[in-house]
């Protein structure tokens, strides 16, 4: 039939993964044949125990559609960051006002989680430095959480000198306030007033630093998306920059689909509208190519 007749021509990688009822996966010929495919180098992904739609219970399952991927991906070599060391910032900071309140912004971490987890899927080793979000971290990424925008540029300064790749998602705050009160702050006052100090620029410290990574930064603008994107770019000399237009609800903070510019020396690419883990893949792979080039 078609599939063995591919089979037996195909000079690729092969895998296979079992779905059956507990008691076929345990016979003794299925054990046997399955022995016969990894001696021929045949990779088997699974299966996974649980419930089956026949009613038993056991190994037998089916992996789930992502953990196959995610599986065969892992089967292919020579990827675009192999070796590679890469530093993610990602998700807002908070800047305490006082033990209850905090000034803070809407990102929701999506996009720099899918960068971190498109990087270590090419190969790179993954330093993930977020601030406050509800997502679980990638599979083999390290993530280093943090809440203030001093935390987050203290983590990141600690080890710059050890990156090939930064790039800068995280939205962090520009400001802090002066003073954060040890107790909370009773209301007793129609008004209040809140001074507010410059937060260190963590993207400027490390394009400017002594041994400096290849430095992506992001520009999430609501108007002049462009304009202000080259600007940020040649203002904190930094390698390439992603600009996107955040007053777009479809694509803005905490959406799960966007649509970027890459900017960089000589190149202006914009890349449509998709979900933000193909959009992190897309990016990573050109990102990979301007670092070569």
């Amino acid at each position: 039939d078609l599939l063995s007749t591919l089979w037996l021509a195909c000079q690729a990688k092969k895998a296979v993964a079992p779905a059956m009822n507990q008691a076929m996966w345990a016979d003794a010929a299925t054990l046997a044949n399955m022995d016969v495919l990894r001696q021929r180098g045949v990779t088997v992904l699974g299966p996974a125990a649980g419930e089956q739609a026949c009613g038993d219970v056991g190994l037998g399952r089916m992996l789930e559609p992502t953990e196959l991927a995610d599986l065969a991906e892992a089967q292919f070599q020579g990827r675009a960051l192999d070796g590679k060391r890469v530093l993610i910032t990602a998700g807002p900071t908070r800047e305490a006002i006082d033990p209850v309140r905090y000034i803070s912004n809407h990102s929701s971490g999506k996009m720099g989680y899918a960068l971190a987890r498109a990087a270590c899927d090419a190969g790179a080793s993954v330093v993930l430095v977020s601030g406050p979000v509800a997502l679980p971290c990638p599979e083999g990424v390290e993530r280093v959480d943090v809440s203030s925008a001093q935390e987050m540029y203290d983590a990141v300064m600690q080890r710059v000198a050890r990156t090939d790749l930064f790039i800068g998602c995280a939205a962090v705050a520009d400001y802090r306030p002066a003073q954060a009160v040890e107790q909370k702050i009773k209301k007793n006052a129609e008004t209040m007033q809140i001074e507010l100090v410059r937060n260190p620029d963590i993207i400027s410290a490390v394009a400017g630093a002594e041994k400096r990574p290849f430095t992506v930064g992001f520009a999430a603008e609501t108007q002049d998306v462009i304009s202000y994107a080259r600007g940020k770019l040649e203002r904190k000399n930094l390698d390439a920059i992603i600009a996107n237009d955040v007053s777009d609800a479809g694509i803005g903070f905490n959406s799960d689909q966007n649509e970027v510019v890459l900017l960089a020396a000589g190149l202006e690419q914009a890349l449509p509208r998709m979900g933000k883990q193909q959009l992190a893949t897309t990016l990573i792979d050109r990102l990979a190519h301007c670092m070569a080039s």
